[in-house]
């Protein structure tokens, strides 16, 4: 493809439909005989979204291969019967959380570092964390598997053409905040080997308990804040495009 960036200025991919072969991806996962999980929080009023999201992730997220999809939830009686494919398998754990938006992005960073400790690394090889009120639209496949992956924020696309009279959608590329030569990442959809998201989570998790010693607490956007400083530093092995988690508001 020639109308987007592919590559980032450490020599990244930069994952966008048409830039690879999934076939040949698949064959090369498949020979490996690893296992992908998946990390999602239901809490609140969150419950609502369960069947949505893992009715379309059991189709569409790495179809055809081996998924365990772990679900943390405060409502697990409300959840009823999923039929999963038979490569993959769903996990519903209890969890509390606080009533405020900063206990809940803390819990989610602490949750998931400690079941990477006591439990994930015993049981899969790559791990992502995506948000609960989405439904996947399309196949997303072995393409997003690396070391540590990050996912473009859909606010950092550049429209080049806009043509609303007609109701057609504008153009759009993925572009580099001026100066600075780096992407904003989005935190709903983040993930690699279970080691580095370990080291990623850890990491974030400080940096919140710090902000919160130093009585500084930022919009619910905070945790996204402390995943970019993360990735600044520790630069991603992979990105995937804003096709990977699209806001429907733009």
């Amino acid at each position: 493809r020639q109308d987007v960036l592919v590559l980032t200025p450490w020599l990244a991919p930069i994952v966008w439909e048409g830039t690879f072969s999934r076939d040949i991806l698949n064959a090369q996962y498949l020979q490996k005989n690893l296992v992908t999980g998946v990390v999602t929080f239901a809490v609140q009023k969150y419950w609502f979204f369960i069947e949505g999201f893992m009715r379309s992730a059991n189709k569409y997220f790495l179809a055809g291969h081996h998924v365990n999809f772990y679900l943390f939830t405060d409502h697990p009686e409300r959840i009823s019967h999923l039929q999963m494919a038979p490569e993959n398998h769903l996990f519903v754990i209890p969890v509390q959380t606080g009533s405020r938006w900063q206990d809940i992005s803390m819990s989610r960073l602490d949750i998931i570092s400690s079941y990477i400790q006591s439990q994930f690394q015993y049981e899969v090889d790559y791990l992502y964390s995506m948000d609960i009120d989405v439904q996947l639209l399309a196949h997303i496949g072995v393409e997003i598997i690396d070391a540590l992956v990050a996912t473009i924020s859909s606010w950092q696309v550049t429209p080049q053409h806009e043509n609303t009279a007609d109701g057609t959608r504008p153009e759009a590329q993925a572009a580099l905040p001026e100066g600075q030569g780096d992407f904003h990442y989005t935190a709903s959809f983040y993930g690699g080997s279970v080691p580095e998201v370990y080291k990623l989570t850890r990491a974030c998790l400080e940096g919140l308990m710090e902000d919160r010693e130093n009585g500084f607490e930022m919009a619910p956007w905070h945790e996204e804040r402390h995943l970019n400083r993360y990735l600044l530093h520790h630069r991603p092995t992979r990105l995937l495009s804003p096709e990977y988690y699209w806001d429907t508001e733009l």
